[in-house]
């Protein structure tokens, strides 16, 4: 289980066979890695199947290998067109995921992969940019010129990259954390990191073209893969709102409303996410939540409804599909910008 969709699995995956199951999607939203936050937005869960199901098919259909079969719907397994309802369920396959054993914050990555076998998730995460814009962590990490970029500082607004940027960080530690490539090569175990990075690129291709299509904006995501029987194939859910920022007419549509509007109304759990996460690393604590001493309010009624209707008008005009009761896309942006 995750913090916002569940698993149920039908057949397990063993060394050498990948298993069946489905990603249950919930109403629950994350932000700041926090897990399930103290409110739900309706029909979050939906959204997010439905414009993931899409991208897969889209992969499928550009010979990029995915473990998606189609979504659910009473009983059977469909591809999206064929749905007549939201989906909130898509059939999978499954990859093994060995636990990874750590003291503190050294994590013991030769015993994952001894007991992973021909057939596990990679773990890491392969994050492409093709904007940088307000929020993104790369501008703590990264300044403009180390992409030939003419600014002394981050201008604050979006900033348009020359060629998309790709980085890797961690997956299934406690608290994620970006790699050099040197260290995500060694993490990535058999899997040769440029693979990785190819796959990602032509995710990022094939989400850009069809975000301009709509006239929407894709700015960065991200992808996870599992490797089986020598084939890397791309995993978890595609080019969601959640998974991924996107922009229409110079506003954010994406998980990032939400998160901007907790930095705005929440500053002091926001500050003590931070303060929590940098004092696990300097004790060497994997469970940084344990040491925040504050906890999330839930969103205003006004503000639940403003995002449910950002993500289902989003994914309509995403998927070019009336498939959600929802105001136009222009309607929706309109509202959340003035949150």
């Amino acid at each position: 289980m995750t913090s916002v969709k569940e698993f149920r699995i039908e057949t397990e995956a063993t060394d050498t066979d990948l298993g069946r199951g489905a990603f249950v999607f919930t109403d629950d939203y994350s932000v700041f890695d926090w897990g399930k936050m103290p409110d739900t937005i309706p029909n979050k869960g939906a959204s997010l199947c439905a414009m993931g199901a899409f991208n897969f098919e889209l992969l499928e259909a550009a010979g990029v290998p995915t473990h998606y079969e189609g979504v659910v719907q009473g009983g059977e397994v469909l591809a999206l067109d064929e749905v007549t309802e939201p989906p909130r369920e898509m059939a999978i396959q499954l990859t093994q995921v060995p636990d990874l054993p750590h003291d503190g914050r050294d994590y013991d990555y030769e015993a994952y992969y001894a007991e992973a076998g021909d057939n596990h998730l990679i773990p890491l995460e392969i994050v492409f940019r093709n904007t940088v814009p307000v929020g993104s962590s790369l501008r703590s990490r990264a300044d403009p010129a180390d992409f030939d970029l003419d600014f002394e500082t981050w201008p604050e607004d979006v900033v348009d990259l020359p060629e998309p940027v790709v980085e890797f960080s961690t997956k299934l530690e406690e608290s994620d954390r970006y790699l050099d490539r040197q260290e995500a090569d060694e993490i990535a175990g058999p899997v040769a990191i440029d693979e990785l990075e190819e796959t990602a690129l032509a995710v990022n291709e094939i989400v850009t073209e069809r975000a301009r299509e709509c006239d929407i904006v894709h700015e960065d995501g991200k992808i996870e893969c599992f490797y089986h029987d020598g084939q890397v194939y791309v995993a978890d859910v595609v080019g969601t709102f959640d998974e991924n920022r996107f922009s229409y007419d110079g506003q954010e549509v994406s998980k990032e409303v939400i998160r901007q509007y907790h930095k705005r109304t929440q500053p002091e759990w926001v500050e003590a996410v931070g303060e929590a996460k940098e004092r696990a690393k300097a004790e060497d604590v994997a469970d940084w939540k344990s040491l925040c001493e504050r906890t999330p309010e839930p969103l205003p009624d006004h503000v639940v409804d403003a995002a449910r209707d950002l993500y289902t008008a989003g994914t309509n005009a995403y998927i070019d599909r009336g498939l959600f009761e929802a105001p136009s896309l222009d309607d929706a942006v309109e509202t959340v910008r003035e949150l």
